[in-house]
């Protein structure tokens, strides 16, 4: 089963050239958790969410794959 928030987030922080670290930065969490995300090891929490949408600019449903962009 694909996961369109890893793929999702992945791509978003490669398309503003950031680096996992400069995206853990921003949002709170460890690189770490960044690079968890996006191999869809866990998923982050709604607070978490928020904070990565308002980063992009997007809504968590584009974020999360329940619209595109």
């Amino acid at each position: 089963m694909e996961n369109k928030f890893a793929e999702n987030l992945k791509s978003l922080r490669l398309e503003k050239k950031l680096s996992q670290r400069k995206l853990a930065e921003a949002v709170g969490v460890t690189q770490q958790c960044v690079s968890e995300w996006e191999r869809a090891k866990i998923e982050p929490t709604l607070g978490y969410l928020w904070r990565l949408a308002d980063l992009f600019g997007i809504s968590i449903d584009i974020l999360c794959g329940r619209e595109e962009w």
